[in-house]
């Protein structure tokens, strides 16, 4: 304010100067008296109206480069030269006050903005947004890990993960819904959550997407582990007795059969009977007391190319590994397996075995192949194949459920305690395409 009045005081100074010596000239010029005086008069108009110009100009001149700077985002300009007088020192102030506020608000806002990008991105749900013409941008670093198979911007090239996740990704309105998704090859329950931002004037879908098949198949588990470890208990606390006194009936009839009475050697025989398949039913109950009891786990890292070796060599040395050819493959990068070895010994032995038992049921040549790569994120995948009839597809998901089995003589107890040792490394398991036979994958 104070620069404002005095640029008002000088400015209305020199324009009352300059209609003074305007109006003292014409009236000299009239009066055509005093030569002199009127040049004087005259000279002095000249010079008080380019007083008045100059100030304009030099006005016009500062706020013209101050407005350039703002422009240009030039925020490092100097306004302020002292000495100039006619109130110019304090417009150079003025500027210079307005360049550093405006430095310190676009300073504090860059400083919300990153503070707001590094908070997006590394949120641990992968964000995706979407423009009216099917452009995507992976917005975080979720995103990346998650979509890094991805080749192209648009939505058509999400298709490997599959058709109804693009149509998903296309149509979900603003809200939540559930949809699937492959991810390394295994069909994964996701939910995708969608709102809308305007961005440059165009209309924009953020998109959450959250992976939950891991969670379900927890709280699945978790459910069947409870029920078995119910109908287990209770079976065994009914069948002990039976099995007992089937047993002491059994040897009784045998010590009262001495081949003479056909009626004692019949009752011996549905004795003996009964006695044997209670001790069946024992064993069978037994079995899945251990599916009912989560293992202790440790991860440790181990060289997948030797452990690739060791289970060749377990394989090899059975009765059926002896009959079936194995194809070992462990990559030209030696990866390394974050697990428990000896759970997953078992688990990856176990699924060899399976597939060797299905390709010598299927094939006079069974074939098993049993691959470990490392993926671009770290983690591994287990593939174990076979040139068997396959899985049905109405099967695919019912073949890792506790009791489940499509074998003659199965239990339904290896590919459920496969799934359970798998979620508690944290991986996935599930059933793949595959041109012959059946092929199980593990990503851990």
């Amino acid at each position: 304010m104070g620069f404002s009045r005095r640029f008002d005081i000088r400015l209305a100074l020199r324009l009352t100067i300059f209609a003074g010596a305007v109006l003292l000239f014409g009236w000299l010029v009239v009066r055509d008296r005093l030569p002199v005086t009127t040049l004087v008069v005259g000279a002095a108009m000249v010079w008080s109206g380019v007083a008045v110009w100059s100030l304009a100009r030099r006005t016009n001149v500062e706020l013209a480069r101050f407005v350039t700077a703002l422009e240009q985002r030039d925020l490092v300009k100097s306004f302020g030269q002292p000495g100039r007088g006619a109130g110019f020192d304090e417009l150079g102030q003025a500027f210079d006050a307005s360049i550093r506020g405006l430095r310190a608000t676009l300073a504090e806002s860059a400083g919300q903005n990153r503070f707001a990008s590094a908070l997006v991105d590394g949120a641990p749900t992968p964000l995706l947004a979407i423009d009216g013409e099917d452009r995507v941008e992976i917005v975080n670093k979720a995103a990346r890990r998650l979509f890094a198979g991805v080749k192209g911007p648009r939505l058509a090239d999400f298709a490997p993960l599959g058709l109804p996740f693009v149509e998903a990704l296309r149509t979900t309105p603003i809200g939540r819904r559930s949809t699937h998704l492959l991810v390394d090859g295994l069909p994964q329950r996701a939910t995708i959550a969608v709102t809308s931002v305007e961005r440059g004037g165009a209309s924009w879908r953020i998109v959450a997407v959250q992976i939950i098949q891991h969670e379900l198949d927890v709280a699945e588990v978790a459910v069947q582990a409870d029920l078995v470890r119910v109908l287990t208990h209770e079976i065994m606390n009914s069948m002990t007795p039976v099995t007992s006194l089937a047993a002491s009936a059994a040897t009784l009839m045998a010590g009262l059969d001495e081949g003479v009475d056909g009626r004692i050697a019949d009752a011996r025989m549905a004795v003996e009977t009964l006695a044997k398949r209670a001790e069946a039913i024992m064993h069978f109950v037994d079995t899945y007391r251990v599916f009912a009891q989560a293992p202790a786990v440790t991860i440790a890292p181990f060289d997948a190319r030797a452990w690739s070796e060791q289970l060749a060599r377990l394989f090899s040395a059975s009765t059926l590994g002896q009959r079936v050819r194995l194809d070992v493959s462990a990559g030209s990068a030696n990866p390394v397996v974050n697990g428990d070895i000896d759970l997953l010994t078992q688990v990856v032995l176990n699924l060899m075995k399976n597939a060797a038992e299905a390709a010598s049921e299927h094939t006079t040549v069974p074939r098993v192949a049993l691959s470990i790569a490392a993926l671009s994120d770290g983690r591994t995948k287990i593939t174990v194949s076979d040139n068997g009839p396959g899985i049905p597809e109405k099967y695919l998901q019912d073949v890792f459920l506790p009791f489940f089995t499509t074998k003659r003589t199965g239990t339904g107890v290896g590919l459920s305690f496969a799934r359970q040792i798998v979620l508690l490394h944290g991986g996935a398991i599930g059933s793949v395409p595959s041109p012959e036979g059946a092929c199980l994958e593990m990503v851990l």
